[in-house]
């Protein structure tokens, strides 16, 4: 197979950034003092980029993950639909000690107790989950919750008690970047991640007009290749993720 297609299907190519558009500002930071939850929020900040796996194996979901962050992915989420989601999460915390490790759409405090039992770093959800939000790896800044959020009124009552930064969802559905762009006038304190039928090819548009990380699924984890079991097309999919969200990040 030669690189860059699936199938005859070509991989995207970079994306240019639209002119008059500026990425967000990103301070430096010194890591030693952050809480976990801040930490981890600034490792996907700085990435731009969550990666999320959804399996209809253990097997899968593990060799898939693999793919994907030996093409450079530095955060990782796991559904929680994923048979074994846990065990791959366990081995995954054991073998990467340095990635960030995450559990996604997580709707019940059940779930968000085993994820930070597996090593989970962080916590996503379609929605605000509010026993999620009381929990105490929250409140003491042990692990990071994303909420999911759509309208205004949701955004910032998901910021008032206490979340980090708020999952746009289903962004595409909404607009896509130009809704990321108007949420981020009235709210340029909240840090979002737009979540949602995103391609790789939108990933600088996205940041540059404020978000802080965009997540992308199907555009790392091609159904194709995952039926596949196509490694390397993951693997090259995830390698031109990180260089668009890199482009825009580091201007």
């Amino acid at each position: 197979m030669e690189i860059g297609s699936l199938k005859g299907k070509a991989l995207p190519p970079p994306c240019l950034l639209p002119q008059n558009t500026a990425p967000p500002l990103r301070p430096r930071i010194n890591f030693s003092q952050l809480s976990h939850a801040d930490h981890t929020l600034t490792r996907i900040q700085t990435s731009g980029i969550i990666a999320c796996l959804r399996a209809n194996t253990a097997e899968l979901a593990m060799e898939a993950a693999r793919a994907a962050l030996s093409g450079g992915i530095t955060v990782l989420e796991i559904v929680r639909s994923t048979p074994g989601v846990f065990e791959v999460l366990k081995q995954l915390v054991n073998d990467y000690p340095t990635t960030v490790l995450g559990v996604g759409t997580v709707l019940n405090i059940e779930d968000a107790r085993k994820a930070v039992g597996a090593g989970a770093k962080f916590l996503m959800s379609p929605a605000i989950v509010k026993d999620v939000i009381d929990m105490d790896g929250f409140q003491n800044g042990e692990v990071l919750y994303i909420p999911g959020a759509m309208t205004p009124t949701e955004i910032l009552s998901a910021h008032d008690s206490g979340a980090k930064i708020v999952k746009v969802y289903p962004v595409s559905v909404l607009g896509g970047v130009q809704y990321i762009s108007a949420l981020k006038k009235p709210f340029p304190h909240i840090s979002m991640v737009a979540s949602q039928g995103i391609t790789i090819d939108s990933v600088g548009e996205y940041i540059a007009n404020g978000a802080s990380s965009v997540v992308l699924s199907d555009a790392i984890f091609d159904k194709e290749a995952m039926a596949q079991n196509n490694f390397i097309v993951i693997r090259q999919l995830a390698h031109f993720a990180t260089l668009q969200a890199s482009q825009v990040l580091e201007m």
